[in-house]
Formats: C-alpha cells, sequence, structure tokens
C-alpha cells in the first residue's frame, strides 16, 4: 500500500472514536514520540485491527532543541528520558521502539514526476516500485536525504486521476509524487538522541503528516484541506486535495516567538510571558476590555508592574498575524489556495490561543477548526488536546505503517512462491 492510501486509511481508522472494549486480545504496542521545541510527548497505543486505544502519556519540558533542531544533544536525551518514563509507567510496560517527528525550516517539499514504458502489458507492482524509483531519481542538496515519497496519483496512457494502477493495460506509466527532504545532520541528530535514550526509531516522520493521521477527516482531505501544525519552535504546513497530499512547507516561526515577544515587550521573564500569554492571551485585541489591568512580573526583586491587558494582546496578536499572513501566502504562491474547499484546520500548542479561529478566518478568507485528536479509544482525556495531535498521529502512522509491512510481507511471499513454481 503506498504512503497516500496509508494517509486515507489511517484517517478513516477507529472512526467511532468510543472506548474499545478490554474483552479483546491485547493488541500490539505502539509508540509515538514528539520531540518538540517546547515539550517532548511521548503517547503508547494498543493497536488492534479496527483501532487504537491509548494506554499511556508522558510530556516533559524540552530542553536542548531550538526551532525544531537539536542544539544539546544531553540535554534533549535527559527530556526524552523524563518523558517516556512517564508513559512507561503509565502504560505499564518497558518501552524500546518508536515513531518520531521531524520539524524544522531545514526540511524542503516538493513535486517530481516518473515515467515508465510498460509496452501494452499489465501493470504490476513491480511495475509501480520502478516509477515511483524514476520520480524520487531527482538532485538534491549534497546535505539533504529523502524522509518520504508520497505518491500522488498515477496516469496510464491518456487516462489520469488513477488511484492504483494496478492490472491495468497501457504503453506508460506516469506518475507524480511529493518528496520531503531534511538536512542530514538534523535526522542524524535525532536518531542519536534516541538511541542514546535507548529508543530504536522504526521511522521518522515529518511532524505535518503525521498530524494528519490524527485530525483530518477523508472527507477533508478528499475536498482539500491545510492543515497547520503551530508547534513552538516552528509552523507546519501540509495541504491535502482529492484524498493524497500537494504541499507541505515549515516556517521558522511558531508559539515560542510569541512568548520571546512578550518577554522582551513586557519586560519579564520568559516563564512569565508564557504563563500571561495561556492565562490572559488572545489573538484579536480589539475584543479585550481596555480598562482591564494584570500583573506582570519583572525581573530581579522589582514589584510585579500593572498592564493592560490589551496591551499584552497587542504584542500578541502582531505575531500571530505575522504567521498566519505568511502561511497565506505560501497557499497563494503554491497555487493550492483555490482547491482548499474543506478549509483549514489548525492544530498544535498555539491553536489553543483564544480568538484564533476568527483571526484565521479573517485573513484566509476560508472556513476554520482547531485540530484535536479524534478517532481514538482508551484515555482519551489525557490527549485530547492540540498540543498532543503529532505524538497521537505518529501512533496512528505506526499502526499503519504495520498494516503496509504485513501487507509487503504478504507480497514478496507470494512473488518469492510464483518464483518458485517457475524454475520447479
Amino acid at each position: 500500500m503506498d504512503e497516500k492510501n496509508a494517509i486515507e486509511s489511517g484517517v478513516e481508522a477507529g472512526q467511532d472514536g468510543v472506548k474499545h472494549s478490554e474483552k479483546r486480545t491485547a493488541g500490539e504496542v505502539v509508540v509515538g514520540l514528539d520531540i518538540g521545541t517546547t515539550k517532548i510527548c511521548c503517547v503508547v497505543g494498543e493497536v488492534f485491527d479496527d483501532g487504537v486505544d491509548i494506554i499511556g502519556v508522558g510530556t516533559a519540558p524540552s530542553v536542548g532543541l531550538k526551532k525544531g533542531i537539536v542544539v544539546n544533544i544531553e540535554s534533549t536525551v535527559k527530556s526524552i528520558r523524563q518523558a517516556v518514563e512517564q508513559a512507561e509507567d503509565a502504560a505499564g510496560c518497558e518501552l524500546h521502539a518508536v515513531y518520531t517527528g521531524i520539524a524544522g525550516n531545514h526540511i524542503k517539499g516538493f513535486n517530481s514526476p516518473g515515467i515508465l514504458a510498460i509496452n501494452n502489458r499489465e501493470i504490476k507492482e513491480a511495475d509501480v516500485e520502478d516509477v515511483i524509483l524514476a520520480a524520487k531519481t531527482v538532485k538534491i542538496s549534497e546535505n539533504q536525504q529523502i524522509i518520504h515519497v508520497l505518491p500522488q496519483e498515477y496516469m496510464v496512457d491518456d487516462h489520469t486521476g488513477i488511484q492504483n494502477p494496478l492490472g491495468m493495460t497501457g504503453v506508460r506509466l506516469v506518475t507524480n509524487v511529493h518528496i520531503v527532504t531534511a538536512d542530514m545532520g538534523a535526522v542524524h541528530n535525532l536518531y542519536t538522541c534516541c538511541k542514546k535514550a535507548e529508543l530504536e526509531v522504526l521511522d521518522m516522520v515529518l511532524e505535518s503528516i503525521a498530524s494528519a493521521y490524527a485530525v483530518l477527516s477523508a472527507d477533508e482531505m478528499e475536498l482539500g484541506v491545510a492543515l497547520l501544525d503551530i508547534g513552538g519552535g516552528t509552523t507546519d504546513l501540509a495541504v491535502f486535495c482529492d484524498g493524497t497530499i500537494r504541499h507541505t512547507c515549515e516556517i521558522g516561526l511558531g508559539g515560542h516567538n510569541l512568548t520571546n515577544d512578550l518577554s522582551v515587550g513586557l519586560r519579564t521573564p520568559l516563564q512569565e510571558a508564557e504563563r500571561l500569554k495561556e492565562d490572559y492571551g488572545s489573538a484579536i485585541a480589539s475584543l479585550i476590555k481596555p480598562n482591564h489591568v494584570v500583573d506582570v512580573p519583572t525581573v530581579g526583586d522589582r514589584e510585579p508592574r500593572k498592564v493592560t491587558q490589551k496591551v499584552l494582546v497587542d504584542i500578541l496578536q502582531a505575531r500571530i498575524m505575522e504567521i498566519l499572513e505568511m502561511v497565506n501566502q505560501e497557499l497563494i504562491n503554491s497555487g493550492q489556495k483555490n482547491r482548499i474547499h474543506g478549509g483549514v484546520v489548525i492544530t498544535g500548542g498555539t491553536a489553543l490561543l483564544a480568538n484564533l479561529v476568527d483571526l484565521a478566518e479573517q485573513i484566509f478568507d476560508l472556513p476554520v477548526r482547531i485540530g484535536y485528536p479524534v478517532k481514538i479509544g482508551g484515555r482519551v482525556e489525557e490527549v485530547h488536546t492540540p498540543r498532543c495531535t503529532t505524538a497521537v498521529g505518529l501512533v496512528m502512522y505506526g499502526r499503519q505503517n504495520r498494516a503496509r509491512k504485513m501487507n509487503t510481507d504478504l507480497s514478496m511471499m507470494q512473488r518469492t512462491k510464483n518464483w518458485f513454481k517457475k524454475i520447479m
């Protein structure tokens, strides 16, 4: 099964969201590890044929990353261990292998075509693999490596928009794929951190793709939707249409920039700025009462200062508007905005900023909603927040990857049997 279909299937899995019966046979454990700029989130899922039950969650402050990139390995390892140990205690089992996310403005996404001559015969699975290989044979920067090759559609001769060409007959097979690359050093450092934390990385997934598994519906992906994951260090954009991914982009601004702006503008420590953002923050200053005053702690032994909430929100609005306008311009420049008929879904920790939906609808001129993890059972209440979207999505990606691997293994077994029949 190709990765596009994997995303579709992952979105549809467990659609009822009802807690699953404890009488079922124990399922396989799949772990999602979101190594973010502001927090580490580890989610443990028990995987069944009909869905996923969340059985453990662990979070820890992230120390050692900047804008999604590891800048201190030992500090990052310590934060990972803290989150994983919490998840192990909650799940009642030891964790050894994880699916982890990657983000940062070093990540690049682009579309690439592949062409294969098939000489008027039936298309086989090997042909599909070969045409995808042709599409990914492109020149990329020496410091970049491919982390995803996502088939968008296939064409057989003059027939376009084909989702699965197996069994069809034609002269020429063509595909378009979306390729995602990442900086080799950034990838290596994430692997190193996990290895030092005694964890095997089963796969590294672009965070916006992982989040799509957790928050998007198949209908939205078919109609056209933009997923905006505003994390601490970066803002990740992924556009889906006709059931497949069409565009990805990473912007090097996120929730930490809002916090830093408050810290500088109000002359208060970062920790206090984060608290003020969560307690009094909003995306639209005009909705704030002008005479409402808040206490702003200062550095040293000075007494807290009195500042109107509107001044605080003015600072936040300027930055969040900048981020949303950059995303809107990216959608226009990519040529994808007129395909987003299903609107925009915003997730990530910054999605909790009050009145963000109203501001985003003004800027995008599209319907906007906040994305919460859905289609899961078990301890749902512990992950029912946009902050856990990526980690939950990684678990659901892992579930689909498990199913895809089983199908691949069965296909390989069948091809081996056929080969033996030919030589006997």
